[in-house]
């Protein structure tokens, strides 16, 4: 079932502002680099003159006395979001179709309202005694149903039994859900309904010849609006259409509205030990612990602040969560005060309980490494803390990666140690120009950050092969070496190529490039 508001913003702003502009022109704009433009119209500004994306000076020159108010794209989202948790009464899981729409699935289900007629009947009476207008229709797809509610009659059933092609051919090719540029293209070619695309992909002779056409012209296109026979077979159910249902989540929340507004820092502080225990206590109830917890202070003059806390592992104890926001509350600003104090937990995982260890005793006395990296995290910043973990790749620069302190490695990572390592690995190759080579191949002398090294010793070759499955064909090999110049520094070289290789960006038979990428004790 597809549900299309076609007047979300404005049912949204009437609903809002207790219809105080009924019956006049009114459009909702946003501030462009050329202008105010229009984003939405009223009934009565509609048939003023104004549109859906005229600038507001053209719109006024049709009708001066236009109403204006801002448009609210954000605040749009959030009501469809609340209207697709509100849907489920009517299917199992809905599905946003931004900016204006909902898809409803409702397989099996109309006969527990008496049918589709009545399911329809109940659809339109609900959202009616919300205010809201919706062009609702039911079909075997999610195109076909989305088709019928955006052009065609509004409470369209589409039977299963009945053709879709042969219901929607009728239908301009818009509604395939194309982008303006592709229709654009095929009303160029003359093919101007769903009815018209469908028979050209057929073709004259039954041999889909005119869908091997179509698909030579749109092949480049990887998006499904950017390609209509994906849409025209997603309509008609050949291949299946992925959907994101909406999932309701209930975030652990804990707030005190404050009888008198307060300013001062103690009473602020005991307040926010007081909801961490609050929190504790609702997180210990749901069996969770916060990852992530947001602190807001709502003051008298209607300013928000908001402080964030990321923590490095699941926690529900409430003195380290008290402990850690208040180094963060240094800089609120009280003003003329604050009436209320909100802490929400906006990302939580299972925590069992557990018997106390000496992880939990220690973290009572500030001595966990949780608690420790929480207490940098906090004072340094969300990236400042990570520690590497080996990657599965024989590529020096790659075998590594950077995560957060305490997440559990990958357990499918094996690391490639055939030979020792240098202790000090430079962040990328540098370069090095090579003075003199010897015939073995490496270099008896080079310059290195403008200073130049005479080698001394030599040990190597060690080579290592591109990644074929990541890298193209052409990347060249690298044979490494560790060398000793004269003064007992010791580094890891290696040539990038061989003289007559063919690969590369060069040509056939150009000399390599040398490169230092480490320190070797």
């Amino acid at each position: 079932m597809s549900l299309w508001l076609a007047a979300l913003a404005m049912d949204r702003h009437r609903l809002a502002h207790d219809s105080e502009s009924d019956g006049k022109p009114l459009v909702l704009i946003t501030h462009t680099a050329h202008g105010p433009r229009i984003e939405a119209v009223s009934r009565a500004g509609g048939e003023a003159g104004a549109r859906v994306g005229m600038m507001l000076s053209d719109a006024r020159a049709l009708c001066p006395q236009i109403l204006t108010a801002p448009y609210d794209p954000a605040g749009d989202r959030a009501l469809l979001e609340q209207l697709a948790v509100w849907a489920l009464r009517w299917g199992p899981w809905t599905a946003l179709d931004p900016p204006d729409g909902l898809l409803v699935d409702v397989t099996e289900v109309p006969h527990l309202f008496g049918g589709e007629a009545r399911l329809m009947a109940d659809v339109a009476a609900c959202f009616a005694r919300r205010g809201l207008g919706i062009r609702a229709a039911l079909a075997p797809t999610a195109g076909a149903a989305w088709a019928l509610s955006h052009f065609g009659r509004a409470g369209a059933i589409l039977d299963t039994g009945e053709s879709i092609v042969s219901r929607l051919a009728d239908l301009p090719v818009a509604a395939l859900r194309l982008d303006d540029e592709v229709a654009s293209v095929l009303k160029r070619l003359g093919i101007k309904h769903i009815g018209q695309l469908a028979g050209v992909e057929e073709g004259i002779d039954g041999k889909n010849s005119g869908r091997d056409a179509l698909q030579r012209r749109f092949r480049n296109r990887r998006s499904p609006a950017a390609n209509p026979l994906v849409r025209l077979d997603q309509l008609l159910g050949r291949i299946p259409e992925p959907l994101l249902p909406v999932v309701p989540v209930d975030l652990p929340l804990v707030q005190r509205r404050l009888m008198e507004p307060i300013r001062h820092r103690s009473l602020l502080d005991r307040i926010v030990a007081d909801l961490a225990e609050d929190m504790a206590r609702e997180l210990e109830g749901r069996g969770e612990g916060a990852r992530r917890l947001e602190l807001g202070f709502w003051r008298v003059d209607g300013v928000v602040t908001v402080r964030r806390l990321e923590l490095a592992a699941p926690t529900r104890e409430a003195a380290h969560i008290s402990r850690l926001f208040n180094g963060k509350l240094d800089d609120i600003d009280a003003g003329f005060g604050i009436e209320m104090v909100r802490l929400r937990a906006s990302w939580s995982e299972p925590l069992a309980l557990a018997q106390g260890d000496f992880e939990a005793a220690a973290e009572r006395h500030g001595t966990s490494l949780a608690a420790c990296i929480d207490r940098l995290t906090a004072r340094l910043g969300e990236g400042a803390v990570t520690r590497p973990v080996p990657f599965a790749s024989h590529l020096p620069e790659r075998a590594q990666r950077w995560q957060r302190p305490l997440a559990p490695e990958p357990a499918s990572q094996e690391t490639f140690d055939f030979h020792s390592r240098p202790l000090k690995m430079l962040e990328k190759p540098e370069k090095i120009a090579v003075l003199y080579a010897t015939p073995d191949g490496y270099p008896q002398r080079f310059r290195w950050r403008g200073t130049v090294h005479d080698v001394a010793r030599v040990e190597g070759p060690e080579r290592i092969a591109p990644e074929w499955w990541r890298e193209r064909g052409s990347t060249r090999l690298r044979d490494y070496y560790r060398i000793e110049d004269r003064q007992g520094r010791r580094y890891w070289i290696y040539r990038c190529g061989l003289i007559g290789d063919g690969r590369g960006s060069d040509a056939a038979g150009a000399a390599p490039d040398w490169f230092l990428q480490g320190l070797c004790a």
